[in-house]
């Protein structure tokens, strides 16, 4: 491992420029949102789930407030690489040199990871969430007067959180190559992840079992592939690193 003498100041010097790096791209990628918004907007207003409702602007600010919030969240989305780029560069110094090209690759899997957790939120769960709530309303025979920011708010609400907890498995994977978890530290604490899911699952779903299931069984596997994915880089980790110290005393 090629350590850099560095101080604290140096450290923060370095993540300082880092983070200002990141935020020029959010600001340059935001910009982008405000062109992109308009057209992601009336696609998911045409799909299957918003087709047949009429979509209903309850203050004059509505559609201004939706809008920046679609601009936001495609400029953190496009501004993600960026941002996990970044953090690797600023903690690759503290490790080996075949850690850094490993870790490097979490990059493109941190990605996927966050698109199939949004498609799975949006294909899967989403249409039954509006189905269930349409049921419920005319069970009740309420008349439902749809407003695009309630609509919008609650698709972001509901899909945004899983593409980010779809990460778990190669935050797993980063943190155990830092040396920072263990697979026997999240074995330990099993129980209380799992709590901790089940809320988060309780917050994010309707009031009801099936769709409350159907978020708190796939967090459940997550974790456990976690533990496993966690494993399998901690006897990598160790593996790699005695063979790097061991070509470190064979090299003059």
């Amino acid at each position: 491992m090629n350590e850099q003498e560095m101080s604290v100041y140096d450290h923060i010097g370095e993540l300082r420029k880092r983070i200002l790096t990141v935020v020029f791209f959010f600001f340059i990628a935001t910009i982008a949102g405000f062109f992109l918004a308009d057209h992601v907007i009336v696609y998911l207003q045409q799909a299957d789930e918003a087709e047949d409702l009429t979509m209903n602007a309850f203050k004059l600010t509505d559609p201004v407030k939706i809008y920046m919030q679609f601009a936001f969240v495609i400029g953190c989305v496009l501004s993600a690489p960026v941002a996990l780029y970044q953090l690797w560069a600023f903690v690759s110094p503290g490790l080996y040199e075949r850690e850094r090209r490993i870790t490097l690759g979490y990059i493109p899997i941190s990605i996927s990871l966050f698109i199939g957790g949004i498609a799975f939120s949006y294909f899967v769960l989403f249409p039954f969430v509006v189905d269930f709530m349409i049921r419920v309303s005319e069970r009740l025979s309420v008349n439902q007067v749809i407003g695009i920011n309630e609509y919008f708010s609650f698709l972001l609400q509901l899909t945004l959180p899983f593409g980010i907890l779809f990460q778990l498995p190669v935050v797993v994977m980063f943190l155990t190559r830092l040396g920072i978890v263990t697979p026997l530290f999240l074995m330990q604490v099993r129980k209380y992840a799992y709590f901790i899911l089940l809320v988060v699952a309780a917050l994010i779903t309707p009031p009801e079992l099936l769709s409350h299931l159907m978020v708190t069984v796939p967090l459940l596997i997550l974790y456990e592939v976690s533990i496993l994915i966690s494993r399998m880089s901690h006897k990598q980790m160790l593996k790699n690193r005695q063979e790097d110290m061991q070509s470190e005393e064979i090299s003059p």
